[in-house]
């Protein structure tokens, strides 16, 4: 059966207006162009409903089974590309619902019975960000995989830790990586927190009073896999906190894979030549052909501040409408749809951008000399020998001085030139000096030392399982 030739949205609420929309009114307010991706979880939305409908006696057998038919056409339809979509029909539940009564008649007209295009778009958003909320939280962990591969080659690779990005204490690259882990890690949780807020019906709340009929809310939160139904109606059409708490975890998804990146593109500048990356990820110029171009950190770097944009639009479109819903609300899906768009997108090539990175190790170590970074550690040899802490600081400050007039590193001084400082230095301060015996040291949990990180990386493969 061919589509019914669209004829203006007049025909579905209009009746008691004197004019149709113009034109230009009907595009300005049409969101088709963009709600069609919620095609599919309208119609299972619609089918839940009817399927109630039908147990509470609403909705005929015949009928149920005419709606149940045209809407498996339908997502054919919309699957092979064959769908025509109306700016005329406005948004994608009138389309869906113009072509399902173009299919089966009454049954059609019978399905929106007991909702309202209110509380069948919340769930409709609702049932899309779960969606993506569980494949965003699969991709995290897929990265989070990459940055463990990556550390588990670099547990006795030496590099300056930073601190105000001046040399600080020596570090594993590993545990410089598994920071990361531990961030993204929180993404997950966050994300997973944010889930169980968004796993709420809003279908029932219909405009926003709730209906008249003895509809049964908790049987379609059961059909649609919900963990409960909004408990007010109001609240349940008018409100769209949910997708601001994902655009809230999204933002901080998006920082911590920007911060990466910048230090990618800061590493790969010869002046630190810490690390390369493959070709894959990088460009030319086209007037400078020496050039090799970190784009894709750069371009995630960039698309952090069109999610934090997102956010933004999201909390500004929220913060001034009375209750319940308004036609504000029709803004909310496009910054939504951007934020997964960009989160998907990003944290795919994150992980594969992680396969790619090769590390200088000599580069990374060289510099782990060039700061002092082992300066802490002769303060706590001192404090060990029973020097108070801050007197320890001080003798170790002028050490770090007297060295600078050298030019040489603090394990390049002689014992007697180390002993002006302290009486109470020996000889055993050398290993103290080490980067190596500094990495060592710090074996607590947490710490950097790479038997420390080897266990850490092993906990931390567990826990994705």
């Amino acid at each position: 059966m061919t589509q019914e030739k669209t004829k203006g949205a007049a025909a579905l609420w209009s009746g008691r207006f004197n004019e149709p929309v113009t034109e230009l009114v009907k595009h300005y307010t049409a969101s088709v162009t963009f709600d069609q991706r919620l095609a599919e979880f309208d119609i299972e939305g619609s089918l839940a409903h009817a399927r109630m409908l039908h147990a509470v006696d609403i909705l005929g057998g015949e009928d149920l089974a005419s709606i149940e038919n045209g809407l498996a056409q339908i997502r054919d339809e919309i699957r092979s590309g064959k769908f025509t979509w109306s700016v005329d029909l406005e948004d994608v539940h009138f389309n869906i619902e113009r072509r399902l009564t173009a299919l089966v008649g009454d049954a059609g007209k019978r399905l929106h019975t007991a909702r309202s295009r209110n509380d069948q778009v919340a769930t409709d958003v609702r049932l899309y960000l779960r969606s993506a909320t569980d494949e965003i939280t699969a991709l995290i962990k897929n990265a989070q995989r990459a940055l463990l591969d990556l550390a588990d080659q670099h547990t006795e690779t030496i590099l300056p830790g930073y601190t105000h990005m001046q040399v600080a204490q020596p570090v594993s690259y590993a545990h410089h990586l598994m920071a990361y882990f531990e961030m993204l890690a929180r993404d997950a949780q966050r994300l997973g927190d944010c889930r169980k807020r968004v796993n709420r019906l809003p279908l029932g709340a219909a405009a926003l009073a709730g209906t008249t009929f003895p509809i049964d809310r908790m049987m379609v939160a059961k059909a649609l896999g919900f963990d409960g139904v909004c408990e007010n109606s109001i609240d349940a059409v008018s409100d769209r906190d949910f997708a601001i708490e994902f655009c809230a975890a999204g933002a901080l998804i998006m920082t911590h894979l920007s911060r990466f990146c910048e230090e990618i593109i800061i590493w790969m500048n010869p002046r630190f030549a810490f690390v390369d990356l493959a070709d894959r990820f990088c460009t030319g110029s086209s007037i400078m052909p020496q050039k090799k171009n970190p784009d894709v950190p750069e371009l995630i770097r960039g698309k952090t501040g069109r999610v934090n944009g997102s956010l933004v639009a999201l909390l500004t479109l929220m913060k001034g409408q009375p209750l319940a819903y308004n036609k504000d609300n029709q803004e909310d899906k496009e910054p939504l749809f951007d934020t997964v768009d960009t989160l998907s997108a990003s944290l795919r090539v994150f992980g594969d951008l992680l396969g790619g990175i090769k590390v200088n190790v000599e580069a990374m170590r060289n510099a782990a000399l060039e700061g002092y970074a082992t300066a802490t550690d002769l303060a706590d040899y001192l404090v060990k020998k029973g020097v108070p802490f801050r007197e320890a600081h001080e003798a170790v400050a002028q050490t770090v001085k007297f060295a600078e007039g050298r030019g040489c590193d603090l394990a390049a001084l002689t014992l007697p030139e180390l002993q002006q400082f302290s009486a109470l230095i020996e000889d055993d301060v050398f290993a103290a000096l080490t980067l190596e015996g500094g990495l060592k040291a710090r074996s607590h949990i947490g710490g950097t030392a790479p038997a420390r990180v080897k266990k850490a990386i092993s906990k931390a493969r567990k826990s994705l399982v």
